[in-house]
């Protein structure tokens, strides 16, 4: 994938003109390599984000090259995308950076993992898939990194099953940073509803009635008190 770009000499807050002209500001580095501003049309960078991701390799065309320049011309920039930082408010790319890659240099990626397939014990079991990794980290020559790795939940067959790294197909090129034991997905039992308990309601009628009783044994026995005290009458 060619993406055509523009050397600019707007820095700082300056950029902010070229975000209204339909501009994203970037930088361009590497091993060895001198750093240049750029500036890449927003729509353009879009298309090409949604299909090379940051771990596909693809070619810079620097100063608006239209047409693929030739191999070994300065021009054309082999690079990942690095690093994307996005408008927090309108969610929009606001600058990008790319690193130019050597082709001869093997490097670290992070490869997203494609989930395919139906599981049966989800299907049929109303089991639960629960992922414990979403990317694998490999290492390759540039042009030898994987887009992506496929995951086939086909595969989950039973409840309390997983797929590990291992069991997935990496290219021959490419080798896997991760341990191969390390679980990727495992599909468990559906969780059982917990039975609520519900609490007997408070017979209120009782404790008027039990408040009522105590106030009636108090008075009683203020009178019985009450009698004990007072002398008997004498007799005439």
């Amino acid at each position: 994938m060619d993406l055509s770009v523009q050397t600019r000499e707007k820095l700082g807050k300056a950029v902010k003109s070229l975000r209204r002209e339909g501009l994203i500001p970037a930088e361009l580095y590497g091993h060895g390599v001198a750093n240049l501003h750029l500036s890449v049309p927003k729509k353009e960078f879009a298309k090409v984000f949604k299909d090379a991701g940051m771990n596909t390799l693809i070619n810079l065309l620097v100063n608006g090259k239209k047409q693929p320049a030739e191999r070994d011309s300065p021009e054309r920039r082999p690079v990942l995308i690095h690093e994307i930082e996005k408008n927090y408010l309108t969610d929009e790319v606001a600058h990008v950076d790319f690193y130019q890659v050597r082709m001869d240099e093997k490097l670290k990626a992070k490869i997203p993992l494609e989930f395919i397939g139906e599981s049966p014990a989800v299907k049929e079991k109303a089991g639960i898939l629960n992922k414990a990794m979403t990317e694998i980290e490999v290492e390759a020559l540039p042009a030898d990194l994987p887009h992506r790795l496929s995951v086939d939940l086909s595969r989950l067959l039973n409840l309390n099953q997983s797929i590990y790294v291992r069991d997935i197909k990496i290219p021959k090129n490419a080798e896997v940073l991760v341990d191969p034991g390390t679980v990727i997905i495992t599909v468990t039992p559906p969780v059982a509803e917990e039975e609520k308990v519900e609490k007997a309601p408070v017979d209120v009628s009782s404790v008027k009635v039990e408040t009522e009783e105590k106030k009636a044994e108090r008075a009683t026995e203020k009178e019985v008190v009450k009698d004990k005290k007072e002398p008997a009458p004498k007799e005439k």
